[in-house]
């Protein structure tokens, strides 16, 4: 009985390796397949190169025949409704496709995105146990996360749908964190010869937009004081009006009653609080020209802002695309 049971598991065994190396072999005759009449194009071959893409990560990425498209093209392709911006996908069978993004304050996006798209087809070629290993490693690093642009994105992610949400975190963690923990960085060296690159390159294009973010905000803040100040004197200057009205009307009456000597008492008192009120009227005049020179300016980077946003908006079509 004994023999029977041992015989029994040593067959299953060797049918368990069976089918392990088929599914092996079958993956790499995919590849070699979806590899065997491919050039990949001089900008998607960069991409690999400026993401220190390995020989393997390198494959995988030609095995999806990565195409870098227009809005319309990507649209066609990456149906999403998120509501956050999408700069590729990865569909497994089909390909993983880039929105071609040419502005020059955004360089290192469409790499950090090529680094990103890719990570999801390595990720989906881990096994049962790789991928509980992976999962395990990228949520007790999450934890640990301060950086509330990232946490803002999971959220949304496990908002819409929390079963993503390891996969999202592995290509997250993988291209847009500096320092992660030494295990996720052995773990990344299977696929990057040098991860911290592709990090480099989404803290660059983000710091495009944090920077204009921050003047924006400084000069919202900016105006706020001013208009207060505004606000301020032009409160003086109604109390100030009303007490030239009155005084004046004082004054009319002394002369109407040829109070003479009272009357001239009072108006160099009049003129003064006439000149307080001319000084205040000038002083505020200045006050508005820079406030609506400062609401120029920043309407002007606020603009250059929607811009920037729009460039990598798939959503927002101009008519040349």
């Amino acid at each position: 009985m004994r023999i029977r049971n041992t015989i029994s598991w040593v067959v299953l065994v060797i049918v368990i390796a069976i089918t392990v190396g088929v599914l092996t072999k079958m993956q790499d005759v995919y590849d070699w397949f979806a590899l065997r009449n491919y050039t990949p194009s001089s900008r998607v071959a960069k991409l690999a190169d400026d993401t220190t893409m390995n020989d393997y990560t390198r494959k995988v990425f030609y095995v999806n025949h990565p195409e870098l498209n227009n809005k319309t093209e990507f649209n066609g392709h990456c149906r999403t409704t998120e509501q956050s911006i999408v700069l590729g996908c990865f569909i497994e069978n089909k390909g993983i496709f880039l929105l071609d993004v040419n502005d020059p304050r955004l360089n290192g996006v469409m790499e950090v995105t090529a680094a990103h798209e890719v990570l999801h087809a390595a990720y989906e070629r881990l096994d049962r146990k790789e991928r509980e290993k992976v999962d395990k490693m990228v949520e007790e690093f999450f934890a640990t996360i301060k950086d509330e642009r990232i946490k803002t994105t999971v959220a949304n992610y496990k908002d819409k749908d929390p079963s993503v949400v390891p996969n999202e975190l592995h290509s997250i963690l993988g291209t847009e964190v500096s320092e992660l923990s030494p295990e996720l960085e052995q773990y990344y060296s299977k696929y990057f010869n040098n991860r911290k690159q592709i990090a480099k390159f989404s803290e660059q294009y983000e710091k495009t937009f944090v920077e204009l973010r921050n003047q924006v905000e400084e000069l919202d803040s900016e105006l706020d004081s001013i208009k207060r100040q505004i606000d301020n004197n032009q409160a003086q200057l109604d109390s100030k009006n009303q007490q030239i009205d009155n005084e004046r009307s004082k004054l009319d009456s002394l002369l109407s009653a040829k109070q003479i000597e009272e009357y001239n008492s009072r108006v160099n008192g009049f003129n003064q609080l006439v000149s307080s009120y001319n000084s205040l009227i000038n002083q505020t005049k200045q006050l508005i020209n820079e406030y609506n020179a400062l609401v120029e300016r920043r309407n002007s980077l606020a603009t250059q802002e929607q811009d920037l946003v729009n460039s990598i908006d798939s959503t927002h079509l101009t008519e040349q695309e």
